[in-house]
């Protein structure tokens, strides 16, 4: 079954979509409003605030400043193995510190010819902020592409303290 909620935070609203596990609900998708492929709610999914109470928590907890690493069981198996090795390589990158498109092309194994495929990869990266995409910027510093906008992108950064251009 798939369930959703929306969250209120300083992006916007959040939309949350969450399915059912046999442990209880795996974040599949958070959305921020005006998204490029954001998720809209569907027809047979039921809204379960409560089944996404602790993703909620977190998320408050986070843009409070208070947590830098995200406790959220995701769901597996979304995405092309090359996808989920850039996104793996993403959740590698720590709070605070930003790196580079060819730094993620590097740590995933591609040449420097696949860095527009990392970049395609992030930009279809379904778990916004908690799968931590704003944290990669072009080599020379700026700020480069976000699903959510580049005003989004440099709100999150700030808020990690990270700066924008290294």
């Amino acid at each position: 079954m798939t369930m959703y909620a929306t969250v209120d935070s300083p992006l916007g609203e959040l939309l949350l979509v969450g399915e059912e596990t046999t442990g209880g609900v795996a974040l599949a998708s958070l959305s921020l409003p005006g998204q490029k492929g954001a998720a809209v709610v569907q027809d047979g999914w039921v809204r379960a605030p409560e089944a996404l109470a602790g993703v909620a928590a977190q998320l408050r907890e986070y843009f409070a400043g208070r947590l830098t690493r995200f406790d959220i069981e995701c769901t597996d198996g979304v995405g092309t193995d090359f996808q989920r090795r850039v996104w793996a390589a993403l959740d590698a990158v720590p709070y605070g510190e930003t790196v580079s498109y060819g730094e993620i092309a590097d740590r995933v194994g591609t040449s420097a010819a696949g860095v527009r495929a990392v970049g395609t990869a992030i930009g279809r990266n379904p778990l916004l902020v908690v799968r931590p995409c704003h944290r990669v910027i072009g080599a020379d510093g700026a700020l480069r592409g976000y699903a959510g906008g580049l005003e989004r992108k440099e709100r999150l950064l700030r808020l990690e303290g990270a700066s924008a251009v290294r």
